[in-house]
């Protein structure tokens, strides 16, 4: 079976490219600067299902993604503080990671981002900023 996206990724995130493991998605919520990673590994839900191999690249690509994190947020005019890191499945059982810039001013803080509040959609000037500066810090 070879990979596919699952749907809900596409209702709440944009494309930003393939890197060498990973689909790399802008998430749709301007309150957080949030790269979710996808391992292009057909049935994957588990860090258990990549691998050996596999799971140093996603290492590597999460180290990445905190970079393009920083760059999103220093190009948007809200530099974080803190990078949080997580893979959990529990709504969207393909595997994936976000990585997720946080600022003690954020609408969450210091809670988690997952289920605060409803997400707010970037401006067509904010999302072509965050997509551009992203894209360059991923080298995409």
């Amino acid at each position: 079976m070879s990979f596919a996206l699952h749907p809900a990724f596409l209702a709440t995130s944009e494309a930003l490219g393939d890197l060498a493991l990973c689909h790399a998605r802008l998430q749709a919520d301007v309150r957080y600067s949030w790269i979710v990673l996808i391992p292009r590994v057909a049935d994957a839900r588990e860090l258990e299902d990549l691998a050996h191999g596999e799971r140093g690249v996603l290492m590597e690509e999460i180290v990445g993604a905190g970079a393009a994190v920083r760059a999103m947020a220093e190009a948007l005019g809200r530099p974080i503080e803190k990078l949080n890191v997580g893979q959990l499945g529990n709504v969207t059982p393909q595997l994936h990671v976000h990585v997720v810039g946080r600022r003690a001013d954020d609408a969450a803080w210091p809670g988690p981002v997952w289920g605060h509040g409803a997400a707010e959609a970037y401006t067509p000037t904010q999302l072509e900023l965050a997509r551009i500066s992203a894209r360059r810090a991923l080298n995409l």
